[in-house]
Parts: C-alpha cells; structure tokens; sequence
C-alpha cells in the first residue's frame, strides 16, 4: 500500500508574525478538501503540521534548536513542546471535525536525533492506524538529542524520515505561496536534483519567526528526499486558494511546483 503525505505549512495556519495565532477559517477549509478528496478518491493518508506562531517563537525564545543543557533550558524545551501540542490539539479538532479519522501521534514521545538529524522515531503506530483505515496527524516537535541534549524536528524533518521509511508515494506541501518563486516572482514549475542550484540565490527565508530555515532548505531537503526516492513526486503548493488541495488529491491537479528526481 503506498502512503500520501500532507503537511499543512505553519505560515498557512497560522499567522507567524503573531504569537499563538491560529488561523481557524484556513484550516477548516483544509480540513473539508481533504475530507472530500478521502471520499472521492480514498487514499492512505498521512497528515502533518508545522508549528508556525506557535512552537517557533517559544523555540526561538529558548535557542532549543542549538540545544538543551541547563535546568532553564529544559524547561523552555518542555515549553516549546507544550505549545506545539497547543497548536496540534486545535488542527486536530478541525480535521474530526470534517469527519476525517485521526489518530494523534507525538513526534517527541518516541524521536531521537543525532546533532540535529532525526535518526529515530516508532513507525508501528502509524502503520497499524493506516492499516486500519485511520489518518495518522503529526506536527513539528521538540526531541531528545545524543549530542544536544535536545532540539527541534521540523515537519519536513519528520515527513523525510517518514518518506524513507514508510512506501510514501507522493507528498504535498501546503502554504501560503503558489509554489516556488523564481527571482522575477514567478512560480517554478518543476525542480530536480540537476536544477536546484539554478534557483538558489532567489530563494530566501520565510516570514516572521521560523527556525527551521527558510523556503531554500526545505526546497533542498525535498531534493535531496527525491533524489533517495526516485519514485516520489513532491508538490509545494497554495492551500489558501479554495479547493486547490482538494483537485489537486483529486484530478491530479498540475499546481504549483513539483519535485521529482527527474
């Protein structure tokens, strides 16, 4: 059985410039496309969240990206983990309510990372839960870390390490842009490994608070993901525009910028 992977960005879902700002009309528009792309063209589905106004300005607060050491540092570590459940609690309710069946899983509760790389993180719970015709929901989080002490996981993190070790056929990337933008501001159709270095320079960092890296490393993460995974297409696409995510899990909707190995 292949696996469909949709991360919903935190800039869509939230406002990244305001602190615990949740974007609730977005998401539950999200919530209804993707609930009506599961009933007319049902898939095995995978559902993640970036952590956006939420876990970031708490991790940026606390520096837990470089590592936890101190006793003051620990406590900031389970205060970013705190507000990125916050955040993960609301899009929850927004996905059930839309009658999607989801199933909750904390990155934290089972993730290691070695200096920054998420080498670790139980993969039964989602298998079981696809196996049974439920929609697992993860989020960017915070993690144990043998060299750090403690760090942060991106979504894309966490999405890559799932890509690699799950049969993960396509991903999408739901924010707030049309796609990839070129330095005329105009969307990139297509990016592969041989291409990449072509888009570099006008590729920048994110709005607001983000410390996970901007557009470029998650563009180059995606990448390097397909260039594992040469049967994986990754779109990066717009989710405020209504119904776009819904055709595009539907009728193949050519939107956007798709990542492909060739």
């Amino acid at each position: 059985m292949m696996h469909t992977l949709i991360k919903l960005g935190g800039s869509l879902i939230t406002d990244k410039r305001v602190e615990n700002s949740f974007n609730a009309d977005i998401m539950t528009q999200l919530a209804q496309e993707i609930a009506q792309a599961q009933k007319t063209a049902p898939t095995s589905l995978i559902i993640g969240h970036g952590s956006g106004s939420f876990g970031h300005f708490a991790a940026h607060r606390h520096g837990t990206m470089q590592g936890v050491s101190t006793r003051e540092n620990w406590r900031g570590y389970a205060e970013v983990g705190r507000v990125a459940a916050m955040l993960n609690n609301l899009v929850m309710e927004k996905l059930i309510e839309a009658d999607l069946p989801i199933l909750k899983l904390q990155p934290s509760a089972s993730a290691l990372c070695h200096d920054g790389e998420l080498i670790q993180m139980a993969l039964h719970p989602l298998e079981v839960a696809l196996k049974n015709g439920l929609v697992p929901l993860v989020y960017g989080d915070v993690s144990l870390d043998e060299v750090r002490g403690g760090t942060i996981i991106s979504t894309e993190t966490i999405m890559t390490y799932l890509a690699k070790n799950l049969p993960v056929q396509q991903v999408f990337l739901v924010g707030e842009v049309d796609g990839v933008l070129d330095g005329d501001g105009k969307v990139i159709p297509r990016i592969t490994p041989n291409t990449l270095a072509d888009y570099q320079s006008a590729l920048g960092g994110s709005y607001g608070t983000d410390v996970t890296g901007g557009m470029f490393a998650k563009v180059r993460d995606m990448v390097n993901l397909v260039r594992a995974r040469p049967h994986l297409s990754i779109r990066i696409m717009n989710g405020q525009v209504k119904n776009r995510l819904l055709y595009a899990l539907t009728d193949d909707l050519q939107t956007g910028t798709l990542i492909t190995n060739d």
